[in-house]
């Protein structure tokens, strides 16, 4: 099915006088007929539900949708975008590995994986985005396990160019992981392009109104462990808490997901709850159809700032301008998303007096919204950053992060013409 469809079909095949609509299965637990099946579940001999902590059926269907949307062959949905980021790396990087990181991602990912994981003995190297490939493949050491970077950096909108880092990542044996939220499936499909795992917040775009907080992961299914078993224990050796099961062999292409359901969710317990996950689903039946506005309106106003004598700059992807325009059109041809950054001439001070005479858009710690939003990253977001970080992450002190909705596009650029003056 087209991608369309997808939205608003995919995931949930009701049966004959089955609920047309999907149902919320609010049940912490599931009932069994004998002891032996249950511990067959246990055991992951057999597939099924017995605890919601590490699956729900109406948080499964969620997954499966977004998985057809991005081609992938197993998913997971978690509490949180940063819960769906930390399980990704987690599931294959342990105290003494080290990873790769893009420095132009999210500010509480940037934070989640330089400092935090650093507390759990991974060591983090991060890279920018634009370097060469001689000084990416530098930053691998033998006990490397994974490359991550965002599809499109929230706020710098810096565009990841894919097919260098999967390049990178692959000649090193690893595998490379994108978080894919602000373009989302409809824009982009990053494992067309090399990619192995693929992470959202599902707060973002796909449930688009500011509703309710979620996250998941997507697996391509593409990545060998196997071929890689030395690097990948958790993956190709046995786990002795599940009676000696070796997820790559046992599971093939659905190891990864298996792993981070049944090893993971069932230590740290980050479920999505299902009444989330049926908002979410409300929210990508129409996701085809927001992505489009949100990204003809951004183009528009990006248009309006960029010819504007009070803007001192204008980041937006798909302006011929932007430093991202090649790799937009390669990998994102009909939009990369609602967010514009910008800057005007009176530096951070005329940035957040502006920011205060806006009438529609309002200032909110959000993106990625029906409504049009405003933020200045470098006192709100990413506030836990230093200057250098900042700066690396592509974050400058004048930055004012404009996630640009779906009223008409007239009203927008009036608010922010009427803000400026």
């Amino acid at each position: 099915m087209n991608k369309e469809t997808i939205c608003v079909q995919g995931g949930y095949k009701p049966g004959n006088g089955d609920p047309r609509i999907l149902p919320i299965i609010q049940s912490t637990t599931f009932k069994y007929d004998s002891s032996e099946e249950m511990g067959k579940l246990f055991d992951l001999e057999k597939s099924g539900y017995f605890y919601t902590r590490l699956a729900n059926p109406t948080n499964d269907h969620v997954a499966a949708k977004i998985c057809e949307l991005e081609g992938g062959v197993a998913a997971m949905l978690t509490s949180s975008g940063q819960a769906a980021n930390f399980f990704a790396v987690f599931n294959i990087a342990e105290a003494g590995d080290h990873i790769v990181v893009s420095s132009a991602i999210y500010g509480g990912t940037f934070n989640l994986l330089v400092n935090t994981l650093t507390k759990m003995d991974i060591e983090v190297t991060t890279v920018d985005p634009y370097c060469s490939e001689d000084e990416l493949n530098a930053a691998f050491k033998d006990n490397t396990k994974c490359v991550f970077g965002e599809s499109v950096a929230n706020p710098a909108l810096t565009v990841f160019d894919f097919e260098k880092f999967a390049k990178a990542a692959h000649s090193h044996g690893v595998p490379l992981i994108v978080d894919n939220t602000f373009p989302t499936p409809i824009m982009c499909q990053p494992f067309k392009f090399g990619v192995d795992i693929v992470t959202h917040a599902t707060t973002k775009y796909m449930d688009g109104h500011a509703a309710t907080v979620g996250g998941c992961i997507v697996d391509s299914g593409n990545f060998d462990w196997m071929a890689h078993k030395e690097k990948f224990p958790g993956l190709c050796t046995p786990d002795e808490s599940y009676h000696g099961i070796v997820y790559a062999e046992r599971f093939g292409k659905a190891a990864y997901i298996t792993k981070c359901t049944a090893h993971l969710m069932r230590d740290f317990g980050a479920i999505q709850a299902p009444q989330n996950a049926f908002y979410i689903n409300l929210g990508l039946e129409t996701l085809h159809l927001r992505m489009e506005r949100h990204c003809s309106n951004a183009q528009k106003v990006a248009e309006f700032l960029e010819a504007n004598d009070k803007v001192a700059w204008v980041n937006y992807p798909s302006l011929k301008s932007s430093r991202d325009y090649a790799n937009a059109q390669k990998y994102m041809p009909n939009g990369t998303c609602g967010v514009i950054s910008f800057g005007l001439k009176g530096g951070r001070s005329a940035a957040e007096k502006m920011m205060d005479k806006l009438k529609l858009a309002a200032i909110v710690t959000h993106v990625a919204d029906a409504r049009t939003c405003v933020l200045h990253p470098a006192s709100h977001t990413h506030r836990q950053m230093n200057d250098e970080q900042l700066i690396a992450a592509g974050v400058s002190p004048d930055l004012i992060r404009l996630s640009v909705g779906i009223e008409n596009v007239d009203d927008i650029i009036s608010d922010l013409a009427q803000a400026m003056e």
